[in-house]
């Protein structure tokens, strides 16, 4: 026959215990090694950690010991802080810079604690030594900087020089935020040509460093044929939330980069890593975009705009000395052109006066010439006429002298054809011609019976008269 629980109880197991029995002598030992009053300090790496947002709500942490983190059956002490204790303790840690995450050591203080609901030995959380995680935190970012400077990366990325007019950028910052928003307007409001290629990334929380880095060597990767700078900004905060730019990666991205980085982070407390290997560090967003724009103005001021106006005011003055040299001229020209039309119009004046001085006198010679040339004009035209008259009678003498009636009155005939044309020549006749040959007192007709020319002297052998006379006739050439 079955038995029941209890009777298995009083049969044989009187030292038997209820859990809640358990439980109070548990908690009763805990009370004994740890008294509800007495605080302990306890040393531990954050394995986890629950932070609610603006700190409102408890925070819950995950402690394991820094030399065992890593193995598999590492001791885990389970961390609760209530908000009433988180909430100042947060805004502390939050002043000083820091923010809680996985793989930080911190020294707590706080007691003990058993949750019989779920039988959990916890740790509740009343304080948390900030001076000694300060510490650490100082000689890790200490420790970065010697290892960055024994690498050679500290005054890497300065040494590498930036374009005199760095209108190409690369930018680092979380679009949106006041930061992105203050760097832009200054570039915006410059009236420049900037060409800016944004990587986002996220500026604050544990993701930060790796998001910050990964953005830095992706901008790094374009290089100088891509890019002037590259410019990492975050707007203001507090130590906590600017804890990203003291991280490693972000450190090794900034010193090996390529290109000049420029960081232009809202800090106002101690310069961080970041800063340190950068080549130039800003206090803030809107002074790195300022110091940009005031480059590349400086650099438009002495190449550009400087000989520029310097050419305007020279061009201006040589046009101004032009315009006086040409207004000289203009006034010499014309005081020269007056004096001229002055002097032109006293000579004509005078000449106008000696005409009119002179004209009668000038008259009267030239009527004087004309009476007297006029009385010449008679006796000469008379001489002259008197002059041809006689030449005239020599040359009608001239020609009497050669009249052919003359001739034939003196004994000479003329010898005719009977074409009534002159015979001159024994070579002009032949046998049979007929022949006329005028006299003084009448003609006499012929024909030639032969003809022989000799020393120019024609001589006819013998005539017929046509009326039965003879007669001979000698001609003389």
């Amino acid at each position: 026959m079955a038995r029941g629980p209890d009777e298995l109880v009083t049969a044989g197991h009187a030292d038997v215990l209820s859990i809640a029995d358990l439980y109070d002598q548990v908690e009763l030992a805990l009370a004994r090694a740890f008294p509800r009053r007495r605080s302990v300090w306890v040393r531990g790496e954050i394995q986890h950690i629950v932070d609610p947002r603006g700190g409102r709500g408890h925070c819950y942490i995950d402690l394991v010991d820094p030399d065992t983190a890593r193995a598999r059956q590492a001791p885990v002490l389970r961390v609760k802080c209530w908000q009433s204790t988180w909430a100042p303790l947060r805004t502390t840690l939050g002043r000083e810079g820091i923010s809680l995450a996985p793989g930080m050591v911190v020294v707590l203080r706080g007691t003990m604690d058993f949750y019989r609901p779920k039988a959990e030995i916890g740790f509740i959380l009343s304080d948390l030594d900030v001076t000694a995680l300060l510490g650490r935190m100082a000689a890790q970012r200490a420790a970065l900087l010697r290892a960055l400077e024994a690498e050679g990366l500290v005054g890497r990325n300065g040494a590498i020089p930036i374009c005199p007019v760095p209108l190409r950028v690369g930018l680092v910052a979380s679009p949106g935020t006041e930061g992105y928003r203050d760097f832009l307007g200054q570039l915006q409001d410059s009236g420049l040509s900037f060409r800016v290629t944004v990587a986002p990334a996220r500026v604050q929380g544990r993701a930060a460093p790796g998001a910050v880095a990964t953005a830095v060597r992706r901008l790094s990767a374009l290089g100088p044929e891509g890019l002037d700078v590259i410019v990492v900004v975050r707007g203001g905060g507090s130590k906590a939330d600017l804890a990203a730019f003291d991280a490693e990666p972000v450190a090794r991205a900034i010193a090996t980069a390529a290109v000049p980085v420029w960081t232009g982070i809202g800090h106002t407390g101690d310069e961080s890593v970041a800063d340190i290997v950068a080549s130039r560090a800003c206090i803030t967003p809107t002074d790195c975009g300022r110091e940009l724009v005031q480059r590349v103005q400086s650099w438009w001021g002495t190449h550009v705009g400087g000989p520029a106006a310097a050419v305007g005011r020279r061009a201006g003055e040589r046009l101004a000395a032009s315009q006086r040299e040409h207004d000289g001229a203009r006034d010499r020209l014309t005081a020269m052109a007056r004096h001229l039309l002055d002097r032109q119009s006293e000579l004509v004046g005078r000449r106008g006066a000696s005409v009119a001085r002179c004209a009668p006198r000038l008259v009267e010679a030239a009527r004087t010439s004309v009476v007297a040339r006029s009385c010449r004009t008679g006796p000469l035209a008379l001489a002259h006429l008197e002059r041809s008259r006689e030449q005239l009678v020599g040359f009608r003498r001239l020609i009497a002298a050669y009249d052919v009636e003359r001739q034939l009155e003196r004994g000479y005939t003329l010898t005719l054809d009977a074409t009534g044309t002159v015979v001159r020549s024994a070579a002009d006749v032949h046998v049979g011609t007929p022949l006329v040959t005028r006299f003084a007192d009448g003609t006499a007709t012929s024909v030639v019976d032969g003809a022989s020319v000799s020393d120019g002297m024609s001589v006819a052998d013998g005539m017929s008269v046509a009326d039965g006379k003879s007669v001979a006739a000698k001609e003389r050439s």
